[in-house]
């Protein structure tokens, strides 16, 4: 019989992404606490940009955009928010979305499979995701359920399931 296995990705889903920051838009152009402080939100790339005229406004726009990536079933470890920065007369919030993971997390994440999880499950690194596999699903479903009760620094998901 052979190997089941499955990837250990970190990937976004872009749509939702722009329905999250779509979704923020609006409810900043409407709401009366964001009247007349030049409050903005746009993406170009994987940058998420936030202005506004008072570094307090710009983080406002900041927890809206995570509240709208929790409804969207995003997670808030793939966005990086830097702290506010002041240009000009508004202030700035640049965001970026994480995506992928890098070697050391997947050096990371197979030593904690290796050390804690059940014998006989091989883990290898794929470019930036990680190929995870074992003669039994049941030790696979078991690796899957160990990594989510971990709180790892990045957003992982489990695909190619076979």
């Amino acid at each position: 019989m052979a190997d089941s296995s499955f990837d250990i990705v970190s990937k976004v889903e872009w749509q939702e992404v722009d329905n999250a920051i779509n979704q923020t838009s609006r409810e900043i152009a409407t709401r009366f606490d964001f009247k007349n402080v030049g409050a903005e939100i746009k993406r170009s790339g994987e940058k998420i940009e936030m202005k506004a005229n008072g570094e307090e406004r710009v983080r406002a726009i900041l927890d809206v955009l995570q509240t709208k990536f929790v409804k969207r079933g995003l997670s808030l470890k793939a966005l990086d928010a830097a702290e506010p920065q002041l240009s000009g007369k508004e202030y700035k919030i640049f965001a970026d979305i994480k995506e992928g993971i890098t070697t050391d997390d997947a050096k990371k994440v197979a030593k904690i499979i290796r050390d804690e999880g059940p014998k006989g499950v091989k883990a290898q690194v794929q470019g930036d995701e990680l190929r995870v596999s074992s003669k039994s699903r049941d030790d696979l479903q078991t690796v899957q359920a160990l990594l989510k009760g971990k709180d790892l620094d990045f957003a992982i998901q489990f695909v190619n399931y076979r």
